[in-house]
């Protein structure tokens, strides 16, 4: 019963935080980050302790190397100085020397070569994660441009939607303001159907009259001389003529 219980709440945290992440992966990315670098650093601290025991072979290497030397020197020298009893002492122990340094050489070439593959794998590993991980930067830049684009033409969809839906709103409107329009056109004409134009030609006349009695009275006090303003006698001739011209010859006065 609790161990069904167990699993149900590790389910729901498991759907929470699975979907915290879907929300935030460029948190979970910086997380990856953040452990390939102490992996990184916990492998170096192991290859630096491999290093530290190729070094010590090698000099383990170097100081039964120079031991062997000395031996053999000194072997030679008891030899051909007749001491046999401790050259043949010293011939076995450059025997178990030189047996040791055999042993040490292999052991030193083992672990050189444990070391590159060591270094070989952590930077083949380190470049693949590097690589995963600019991709996956890229890859989380391009959602985010897809994601954008898709609730842009989400939007985009949705206007056009609605625009198109609300056609039946708009000839309403289209009827309304040209009925308007209509009705005060039909205004318009007729207060001015309804103007009082012989009225307003008096008016007019009479405010002209008024002008010119007015300007009449300015010359006079000025002594400026008006011109009349009634056709002079040859206009009004060339006009009769004209006049009985157009009547035709069968036609008296």
């Amino acid at each position: 019963m609790f161990k069904r219980i167990g699993n149900l709440i590790k389910g729901f945290l498991g759907l929470f935080i699975g979907g915290i992440e879907k929300r935030n992966p460029e948190a979970l990315l910086d997380v990856e980050k953040e452990n390939l670098r102490k992996q990184i650093s916990e492998f170096n601290k192991g290859l630096a302790t491999h290093a530290a025991l190729v070094e010590k072979l090698i000099s383990q290497t170097k100081k039964l190397d120079k031991q062997e030397t000395e031996l053999r020197a000194k072997t030679t020298a008891n030899l051909k100085a007749g001491n046999r009893q401790a050259a043949g002492e010293l011939a076995m122990k450059l025997q178990t020397v030189d047996k040791e340094h055999d042993e040490m050489v292999k052991q030193l070439e083992g672990a050189e070569a444990r070391y590159k593959e060591l270094v070989r794998a952590r930077d083949v590993s380190v470049k693949t994660a590097k690589k995963k991980i600019e991709e996956l930067s890229r890859n989380i830049d391009d959602m985010k441009v897809q994601k954008a684009m898709a609730e842009l033409n989400e939007m985009a969809s949705g206007m056009v939607t609605e625009i198109g839906g609300s056609g039946d709103t708009l000839n309403r409107l289209e009827e309304m303001v040209e009925d308007e329009r209509n009705k005060a056109a039909g205004r318009a004409r007729v207060a001015r159907d309804s103007m009082d134009m012989d009225d307003i030609n008096i008016k007019a006349a009479e405010q002209d009259a008024l002008a010119e009695m007015a300007l009449a009275d300015f010359a006079a006090a000025e002594g400026i001389e008006l011109e009349s303003t009634e056709p002079k006698a040859s206009e009004k001739e060339s006009s009769t003529g004209t006049t009985k011209s157009t009547m035709g010859p069968g036609v008296s006065e």
